[in-house]
């Protein structure tokens, strides 16, 4: 399976206004059925996602993030957040995608962050579904 982590494009510039803190806001995370289709070049709301799943064991905007981090390793140039896993335990759901987001409350400025493509449905029966984020951080940029 071929997992996919991309940004949002807008993502940074609303960083930069000051309308993400990534240590401080709530940042969640929705699932999305297959019939979502990600736009990283016109998505940056909460509201311009479309088909979050619906179904037992999950609730309506996802799940916030535990534990978060953001680093920056000089050798590498990189910067990475990072949070704990994220599950839904006794869920009985399907999902594609995973949308991260800073929730202010309000679908129409809540900035979107990254999404990331499971790379085809994933599924949980009167079971856990558990995004299990990389190692490398659910996502990160590399500085040049």
């Amino acid at each position: 399976m071929t997992v996919s982590a991309k940004w949002y494009g807008n993502a940074f510039i609303k960083a930069f206004n000051k309308e993400i803190d990534f240590d401080t806001d709530t940042i969640k995370v929705m699932l999305c059925t297959s019939s979502y289709t990600p736009d990283q070049d016109a998505h940056d709301y909460k509201d311009d996602v479309t088909n979050e799943v619906v179904g037992d064991g999950y609730t309506a905007g996802g799940a916030t993030l535990t534990n978060k981090t953001i680093g920056y390793t000089a050798d590498t140039n990189v910067i990475k957040i990072d949070a704990d896993d994220t599950s839904w335990a006794a869920s009985t759901i399907t999902a594609r995608y995973a949308v991260i987001y800073d929730d202010t409350g309000t679908a129409s400025t809540s900035p979107l962050l990254g999404y990331i493509d499971f790379g085809e449905d994933k599924s949980s029966s009167a079971g856990t579904l558990l995004i299990q984020w990389s190692a490398d951080g659910m996502l990160k940029v590399t500085v040049s």
